[in-house]
């Protein structure tokens, strides 16, 4: 596996958390993947009026690299006021490009925390389950 700068990572994650639109919830969070390239391609998350069409920082990062060609990733750090972490549809999304990409979940100050998208999504539904049937 490709090593990386966790502080790096998260501090691209951090500037584009500074860019969210979150007009209301104001929960602005931002996210930065590191493609196997050495890319990193990073997002923030997107608030609409009709809520289910808000996007997810994680998406944004993640579509923006599927966008430009990346289809292997390293890892990814997201950052919130709190810590929080990836919600379930971004977790599922990961999943898809595999459950080694290290997930780095930081707060307003920088702590953080690592783990992998398998520990955030264990017993994940992946495109093999499609080719067992």
């Amino acid at each position: 596996m490709k090593r990386f700068d966790p502080v790096v990572l998260i501090e691209q994650a951090q500037a584009a958390r500074d860019r969210a639109y979150a007009p209301y919830s104001n929960y602005r969070v931002g996210a930065a993947i590191l493609g196997k390239s050495g890319t990193v391609y990073t997002g923030c998350n997107v608030e609409n009026a009709v809520y289910p069409l808000g996007l997810c920082a994680e998406r944004v990062a993640l579509a923006k690299a599927i966008s430009e060609g990346e289809r292997e990733f390293v890892a990814l750090a997201v950052v919130t006021e709190n810590g929080g972490t990836p919600c379930g549809a971004c977790r599922q999304t990961l999943r898809e490009f595999g459950e080694e990409i290290v997930v780095l979940i930081a707060d307003a100050s920088g702590a953080y925390r690592e783990t992998t998208v398998a520990e955030l999504l264990p017993d994940s539904f992946s495109a093999k389950d499609l080719q067992d049937r």
